[in-house]
């Protein structure tokens, strides 16, 4: 899509005519009278989420959208900065609240990033394991919501499906299916349980298998084309420029992924290609999370293959809580253990930003330390909030069914948003 709406990126012929009309001074004025204000949302199923649009339309055709978020805002930002690093982990949980696992590896990497840790390597093989699953977890939702918007209900209930036995083996790793607070700074909070390797390859090939029964169903479906082929088409050069992450600006033809970029928890040492397609429209969008979750699941057979031994975490380390058998033995744990507990890691003074490769696109932490166990000041980026921004200039020149599919395809959550 260029700076400039033309008249040749409407599909429609109402909606083409009706962009050229408003694009003429005189017109414009003489329809502006005509003109409705529509609220859609913040309690609204298409919106997906607390997320309020304020639309002008004319008649059917959106003239202008402007996007009010604030709804859900809960401060996250400030209560990091009256709690220990690792008191905040279980607020991360709630950021994108479809992914928890990569929210807490995400934001203990740039604490640790911040200390000059390096994770034991099965640490760091652990990490990505639950990153991937929660990629594949949060694509199928994706996949099944954007799908259930434009009709196609019977792809949501099989999606629904495959989450649920993420979240069954979350519960086998973790202790909890959803908001899981299992990554620590400076590691896991316990290793796999016998066994759960087993089980995580048995999801992951039948994961295929539901997989290619969602693109029997979709990809050649006329209703599900027609709704999202040439709908919402975002060009590279205005996927860039409005800041966009993640699968919306790979559908746009920008070969982005942090996991190849800048690797991280030794992202080098795997073997995945990153989707890449140029129509940028909504039904590229879906095309690329499709192949992610294929991807995701390539990775995670590599990582169950090379799984190395050793600690999951940096138990040794004297910012570390000691093990608790030893706490109850040695008079020197206990005193590291309530050092540990009540003052919390001791952090040396600095900056540092570190971004990790969310399903929703780059999820980055900057810490402004001063020492001590609490951070003077941190800031988070969030995919969601980056991502939004371009409905404003998405949204005016398509109709109002259309906005479903567009914001479906975009696959936000309102939850990191407003932070």
């Amino acid at each position: 899509m260029n700076e400039s709406l033309t008249e040749m990126e409407f599909a429609d012929p109402a909606a083409r005519a009706a962009h050229a009309a408003l694009q003429d001074p005189v017109a414009s004025d003489a329809l502006a009278s005509d003109r409705m204000i529509l609220n859609m949302g913040p309690s609204h199923p298409a919106t997906h989420g607390v997320l309020r649009l304020v639309l002008e339309l004319d008649g059917e055709v959106v003239h202008k959208a402007e996007p009010d978020v604030g709804f859900l805002h809960r401060g996250d930002e400030k209560i990091a900065e009256n709690m220990h690093y690792n008191q905040f982990v279980p607020y991360t949980d709630r950021l994108d609240y479809l992914a928890p696992l990569a929210n807490n590896v995400a934001y203990a990497c740039a604490v640790e990033k911040l200390m000059g840790w390096t994770l034991p390597p099965r640490g760091q093989a652990l990490r990505v394991l639950c990153c991937e699953l929660a990629r594949i977890s949060s694509h199928f939702l994706g996949v099944g919501v954007c799908a259930m918007d434009v009709g196609a209900m019977t792809v949501f209930l099989y999606t629904m499906t495959e989450r649920e036995k993420v979240h069954n083996l979350c519960e086998q790793i973790t202790g909890a299916r959803f908001t899981t607070s299992y990554t620590r700074v400076g590691g896991q909070l316990r290793d796999l349980p016998p066994g759960c390797d087993v089980q995580v390859r048995q999801f992951l090939n039948e994961c295929l298998v539901t997989l290619a029964e969602i693109s029997t169903l979709l990809d050649k479906n006329k209703i599900f084309i027609d709704r999202m082929a040439g709908v919402g088409v975002i060009s590279r050069e205005s996927a860039i420029a409005w800041g966009l992450t993640g699968p919306n600006l790979r559908a746009s033809g920008v070969a982005r992924d942090l996991r190849k970029d800048r690797p991280y928890l030794g992202y080098d040492n795997y073997q995945f290609d990153i989707p890449v397609t140029d129509e940028g429209d909504c039904y590229a969008r879906y095309q690329i999370r499709m192949e992610e979750i294929r991807q995701s699941v390539r990775l995670c057979h590599q990582v169950l293959d090379t799984l190395p031994g050793g600690p999951v975490n940096m138990a040794e380390c004297k910012s570390m809580l000691p093990h608790k058998e030893r706490v109850m033995m040695s008079m020197e744990e206990l005193i590291q253990h309530f050092i540990v507990a009540t003052q919390g890691i001791d952090a040396p003074s600095g900056e540092v930003y570190f971004a990790a490769e969310n399903p929703k696109g780059e999820l980055g932490f900057y810490i402004h330390s001063k020492g001590g166990g609490v951070p003077y000041r941190l800031k988070i980026r969030s995919p969601s909030f980056c991502n939004l921004s371009i409905v404003s200039r998405l949204l005016p020149g398509h109709m109002v069914s259309d906005i479903p599919a567009i914001l479906g395809s975009l696959d936000f959550v309102m939850g990191e948003c407003d932070r």
